[in-house]
C-alpha cells in the first residue's frame, strides 16, 4: 500500500517539479512569465499527438519540448523585443494555449494513448519496495533530477549562471559590462518553456496516458507558486513539488477511502488551498520573501540607443 501511494506521489509530483524549475531559471533572469500552463498544455497535447501518429513516444517528447519552446518563443519576443506587459502577456499565453490546445486535441479526445515505458535496470529494479520506487521509473522522472542538479550547478557554480542572476538582479549593470540582456533573457525564457513542455508531455504520456481537454487543471499555477515556495532556489523546488504532489495524491486516496466523509469537491481543491496557504505565510515574512527575489524580476528592459 505505501509502495503504491509512494509511486503515485512520484508522477505527481514531477511535471510539477520540471515546469517549476524551468520557470525558475526565468525569474532568475529577471523575467516573470505567467504563461506556464498555457506552455504545458500545448505540450502536452502536441506530445500527445505526435506520439499518437508516430507510435513513438521519444518524437513526441521532442516535439512537446518544441512546442513549449514555440510558445515561449512568442512570449519573449512580445516582453523582450516589443517590451509589453509580461503579466498581461503571461495571461494571454495562457489563455491562448488552453484556447489552441482545445482546438488541436478534439480529434484525439477518446483515442488511446501511448505510455513512455519504465525503465528496468538488471539488479537494481528486482530489489522489493526500494526497485520499483527509484529503479523502475520512466526517463522524464530521472530527468527531472537531472535538471535541478544541472540548473542548480550552472546557477551557482558557473559564470554563465553568475552573469543569468547579475541580468536578473541588475540588468543595467550586466548591460554596461557588455552582456546582452535581451539575449540572456531570451534564452532563459526558451529553456523555461522547454521543460514547461516537457511537463505537459509527462502529463499526456506517463501520468494518465490519453488526451483531455485541459488536463493540466492549474498545475501551472501551482508550479509558479513553487517557485515562490522555494525562494527562487533549485533544490526547494524538489521539496514544494513533492509536498504538492503528496497533496494531490492524499484527495485521491481519502475518497477511495470509505471511512472517510468528506465532499470530494473539497478533497480536490486541497492542492489549490494548499498553494494559497503557502504563498500567504511566505508572504507575511517579508524578509524570507526578499532574500532571494531576483531585483528587477518583471521590471522591462530598453538597451540605450
Amino acid at each position: 500500500m505505501f509502495e503504491a501511494v509512494l509511486l503515485t506521489v512520484i508522477t505527481a509530483a514531477t511535471p510539477l517539479l520540471i515546469a517549476a524549475v524551468g520557470e525558475l531559471v526565468v525569474e532568475r533572469s529577471g523575467v516573470l512569465n505567467l504563461g506556464v500552463e498555457g506552455m504545458m498544455i500545448m505540450g502536452a497535447v502536441v506530445g500527445f499527438a505526435v506520439a499518437n501518429q508516430t507510435g513513438s513516444g521519444t518524437l513526441g517528447v521532442v516535439a512537446a519540448i518544441a512546442a513549449g519552446m514555440a510558445m515561449s518563443a512568442l512570449f519573449g519576443f512580445l516582453v523582450l523585443f516589443l517590451v509589453a506587459n509580461q503579466v498581461a502577456t503571461g495571461l494571454a499565453l495562457t489563455i491562448l494555449g488552453i484556447g489552441f490546445s482545445g482546438l488541436i486535441g478534439e480529434a484525439f479526445i477518446g483515442v488511446p494513448g501511448l505510455r513512455i515505458p519504465s525503465l528496468y535496470i538488471p539488479g537494481l529494479s528486482d530489489i522489493p519496495f526500494i526497485g520499483p520506487v527509484f529503479f523502475q521509473q520512466d526517463a522524464i522522472v530521472y530527468l527531472g533530477f537531472a535538471l535541478v542538479a544541472g540548473v542548480a550547478y550552472t546557477l551557482f557554480r558557473t559564470r554563465l549562471g553568475l552573469v543569468l542572476r547579475a541580468v536578473g538582479d541588475n540588468h543595467a549593470s550586466a548591460h554596461a559590462l557588455g552582456y546582452s540582456v535581451i539575449k540572456v533573457r531570451f534564452l532563459a525564457v526558451l529553456f523555461g518553456g522547454a521543460c514547461a513542455g516537457l511537463a505537459g508531455a509527462y502529463m499526456s504520456l506517463a501520468y494518465t496516458p490519453q488526451w483531455v481537454e485541459n488536463m493540466t487543471a492549474g498545475r501551472g499555477w501551482i508550479a509558479l507558486a513553487l517557485v515562490v515556495f522555494s525562494s527562487w532556489l533549485p533544490l526547494r523546488v524538489v521539496a514544494g513539488a513533492y509536498l504538492f504532489g503528496a497533496v494531490s495524491v492524499l484527495n485521491l486516496h481519502a475518497q477511495a477511502h470509505e471511512m472517510v466523509n468528506i465532499p470530494s469537491q473539497l478533497l480536490s481543491s486541497l492542492p489549490y488551498l494548499a498553494t494559497i496557504l503557502v504563498l500567504v505565510l511566505i508572504s507575511a515574512n517579508r524578509r524570507l520573501t526578499l532574500v532571494n527575489t531576483p531585483a528587477c524580476l518583471g521590471k522591462p528592459f530598453v538597451p540605450d540607443r
